[in-house]
């Protein structure tokens, strides 16, 4: 059964409120607490501008709670996403949060970043960001008071700072332990298997249908897979062609301290070729 992807479920799909119970199913796996949506929102986080059009979209939600989530799925390479990650989590904080208000309103807020790159270095597939103040003298960790535990109802500082998650996809082996890896295989594969449990993916097998889709919609949806997938082709051969430029410039630099074209060669991965039109440079 061919499933639309996530990125376009969360454009045109899951902002729908006969589609809430799809994204809470997930939020509650991944979270591990039932999470009821109250609406949808709109920020300056989540505006679309051109340069993001196919590599990035991302989804706002309020929870009956009155927590602020924000669901974001990358699909390209940033160098500098640990820093957005933080940007846009700062942005909503200040955005609803209002003027003369006391801090003690602020909203909690969760961020969720679902990447199909290889971002940082780690090998697993999920990663939570946990905070908390440590003494730098006896390693005890700050805890609030009691006031502060009843007036805001929590039981430790973190609870009031927000809280980071990141998906990294692509390490995901595609053997689901338990019905979070249920989630992360459909993430991956847009496929839901038929023995699969989770929360929200039984809707999802019956609401995210391509074929469900109207003639049209099916159309607008496989231009927009074209687009991602040429636009992934450009970045991949503009990242080869800088692989081999670099590799390049490293024989040319070989060559001038002296080593031998087939210690050049087993280093390098260039041709005999490549390696003999650096020679004549």
């Amino acid at each position: 059964m061919k499933l639309v992807q996530f990125d376009w479920a969360i454009k045109k799909l899951l902002r729908q409120k006969a589609n809430f119970d799809i994204l809470e199913g997930f939020l509650s796996e991944l979270l591990k607490f039932d999470v009821t949506i109250l609406e949808i929102l709109e920020s300056e986080s989540n505006q679309e501008v051109p340069k993001d059009k196919f590599n990035r979209v991302d989804i706002l939600v309020k929870s009956k709670e009155n927590e602020l989530m924000l669901v974001e799925v990358q699909n390209e390479p940033e160098v500098d996403y640990f820093h957005r990650m933080l940007y846009g989590v700062s942005k909503l904080i200040t955005q609803y949060i209002k003027q003369g208000e006391a801090y003690g309103k602020i909203k909690k807020v969760f961020s969720i970043n679902i990447v199909y790159f290889g971002l940082g270095q780690g090998k697993d597939y999920v990663y939570e960001y946990r905070g908390g103040f440590y003494g730098l003298h006896d390693n005890q960790i700050l805890e609030p008071s009691l006031k502060q535990t009843q007036t805001y109802n929590i039981q430790k500082v973190a609870d009031i700072f927000p809280k980071y998650y990141i998906l990294k996809v692509n390490n995901f082996d595609d053997i689901a332990k338990d019905t979070l890896d249920e989630w992360i295989y459909f993430l991956k594969n847009s496929e839901i298997k038929p023995n699969f449990k989770a929360k929200g993916l039984p809707q999802a097998a019956e609401k995210l249908q391509v074929m469900a889709m109207s003639e049209v919609e099916q159309k607008i949806y496989e231009r927009h897979q074209d687009n991602l997938r040429i636009k992934k082709a450009v970045t991949e051969t503009a990242r080869e062609e800088g692989k081999t430029q670099t590799q390049k410039t490293i024989a040319q630099k070989m060559l001038q301290e002296g080593f031998s074209l087939d210690v050049i060669q087993k280093l390098t991965g260039l041709t005999t070729e490549e390696i003999q039109q650096l020679k004549s440079m």
